[in-house]
Parts: structure tokens; sequence; C-alpha cells
């Protein structure tokens, strides 16, 4: 079965030309918006083929092959944009944010909640959100508070980092 990652929400168009503006915090855009990647739109998931990109203010600017007229892509506006996970060419160990999900946490060898979201806080500030039944973590989404992950065991050991929790 095919796993279509969500990467953004096309929110308008940009000029006459076709040009597409997509709102965007997919953490991996380097691998997204290259001339040729297929994206999946809608709950149908219509298939079409980015020719060019660029970054203009908070949005992620995108022309489709075959479309080079604002009538033709105004009915694009409102839609779910996505890629298959196949085709963003991760390599071994690489993880999508979304992988972390649903992942158990661990901290001092104990089990101390699931991540339920990663929040993007501005500025390039992310944070794991870690649930249990008592209460709500928050661990900032570094390389340094990471001691170990498994995607086989779908586990997150977070380091032994005092005042962390």
């Amino acid at each position: 079965m095919e796993e279509f990652i969500y990467i953004g929400k096309i929110v308008n168009t940009h000029g006459i030309r076709g040009e597409i503006r997509l709102l965007s915090d997919f953490d991996r855009k380097e691998k997204v918006f290259v001339p040729n990647m297929t994206l999946y739109l809608g709950r149908k998931k219509e298939v079409v083929k980015i020719t060019s990109y660029r970054k203009h203010k908070n949005f992620d600017m995108i022309c489709l092959e075959g479309y080079n007229d604002i009538n033709e892509v105004l009915r694009f506006k409102g839609l779910y944009a996505y890629v298959r996970k196949e085709d963003l060419g991760l390599g071994d160990g690489e993880l999508l944010e979304s992988d972390y999900i649903g992942m158990d946490a661990i901290f001092l060898g104990n089990i101390i909640g699931k991540v339920v979201d990663i929040e993007n806080r501005g500025r390039g500030n992310k944070i794991f959100v870690i649930e249990n039944n008592e209460k709500r973590i928050l661990i900032p989404f570094q390389q340094v508070f990471i001691k170990e992950v498994s995607l086989y065991s779908r586990k997150i050991e977070f380091q032994d980092i005092e005042g962390l929790i």
C-alpha cells in the first residue's frame, strides 16, 4: 500500500501564469520541491509534477507541468498536497517528523508516554509533545536531547539531561 505524506495546503494562486502558493511546514522541503517531483492533490490524489519552485515570504511557490494560466490552477485552491514516502529517497535511518508520532518515549529507562505531536513554535523551534495519563511533557526537537531512536520497535529514548523532565 502506498504511503502518502502530507506536505501542505494550496492556499492561493500567484500571478497570471499559473503559479501556486503553498503553505507548508514539511521538514524535508529540499527533497520535495524539486523539478519533476510528483505531487498528489486533494482526496482523489490527482497527479501533478513540479516544474519550478521558489520561496516567497512564508509560502512555497510552485509551477506545475502543463498548467500555465491562472484559470487552470484555480481549481487547486484549498486542496491538500501529498507526496509518496518512497519518492522522497530517504536514506537508511533518515526519518520524517511524522515517523516519531506514536513512538513510546523513554527517559532513564522508563516509558514516560507517547509522542503525540511535534509542534512548530516558530523560528525553527520545534518540540516533541509527549502525553501519558497524568501529564503532557514537552521536549525540544533537537538531536542533543535524543539518545536513541528505533523505528522497528517504535521507541525514542531521550538523554539524561538535568532538568529536562
